[in-house]
């Protein structure tokens, strides 16, 4: 039997890693003029996680691929 009983992408995530999909999710919000406690805004904080989850550590990056610019 496997050591691993989880993948990478089942850890928590730290309050670093938290405070970069929040710093992503307040801008694009922001931007786009999504009200943050939407359905919008909860499928986009979601989909910055699953990101984050993938790999995609960097702000702009994540900005882009989530839908901004």
């Amino acid at each position: 039997m496997s050591d691993k009983l989880f993948s990478t992408r089942d850890e928590p995530l730290a309050s670093e890693d938290l405070d970069v999909c929040r710093r992503v999710h307040e801008a694009l919000c922001s931007g786009s003029k999504i009200d943050r406690s939407s359905k919008e805004a909860d499928r986009l904080g979601a989909l910055i996680i699953e990101l984050y989850r993938q790999g995609v550590h960097d702000e702009s990056q994540l900005r882009l691929l989530a839908g901004g610019t």
